[in-house]
């Protein structure tokens, strides 16, 4: 590997950025790189941003990563999708769980939530959106949205589909590995 790879994973508190922070920084270090992960929270208990980095590469030193630094952008809502776009690289990709979850300020009436955030960011970013809730509907399990994400954003790193079913297999919790997998694999698939 040439270069220090950047992941950025963006959402809303409980929607599952730390796990999938795990699962990203199992399948490099099984890679045999050196990873740092960073996690940032806001006001993740209240439905607040949540931040997590994953950095890896031959040698990493900094587990943060700057303002267009980053070669995937992980937004588990449409709203963090917009807000955290410009850490995106010029050829980078931004990979959006199409869901609309209201901050505070919107429930409140102090702000609007943006129209049209997804075809907005489509000019200036290679974006990939997905309707990852959907999809874990129909799996019967809404909490796997964000590994059915994990399995789309597979398809732009450079990992065995069976090394990230193996790490899912070691991070999730046991009695949940089964629709983990299903999830990712319908991710994989989209």
């Amino acid at each position: 590997m040439e270069q220090t790879k950047s992941i950025m994973i963006v959402g809303v508190g409980g929607q599952g950025t730390l796990l999938t922070s795990r699962i990203l920084g199992g399948i490099t270090t099984q890679a045999g790189y050196d990873v740092k992960l960073s996690e940032v929270h806001g006001m993740a208990q209240r439905g607040g941003s949540v931040v997590t980095f994953v950095r890896y590469g031959k040698e990493v030193f900094e587990p943060i990563v700057e303002e267009g630094c980053a070669d995937v952008l992980i937004a588990f809502e449409r709203l963090e999708a917009l807000r955290y776009a410009h850490f995106l690289k010029e050829d980078g990709v931004l990979i959006i769980n199409d869901q609309r979850i209201d901050p505070m300020t919107v429930v409140t009436g102090a702000m609007q939530y943006p129209e049209n955030i997804i075809e907005n960011l489509s000019k200036d970013y290679k974006v990939v959106a997905v309707d990852a809730m959907a999809e874990a509907k129909k799996l019967g399990n809404s909490k796997v949205f964000n590994t059915i994400i994990i399995g789309v954003a597979a398809k732009q790193m450079n990992f065995a589909k069976e090394d990230w079913l193996k790490v899912i297999e070691n991070t999730v919790p046991a009695k949940t590995v089964d629709i983990n997998k299903q999830a990712f694999e319908v991710g994989y698939a989209l």
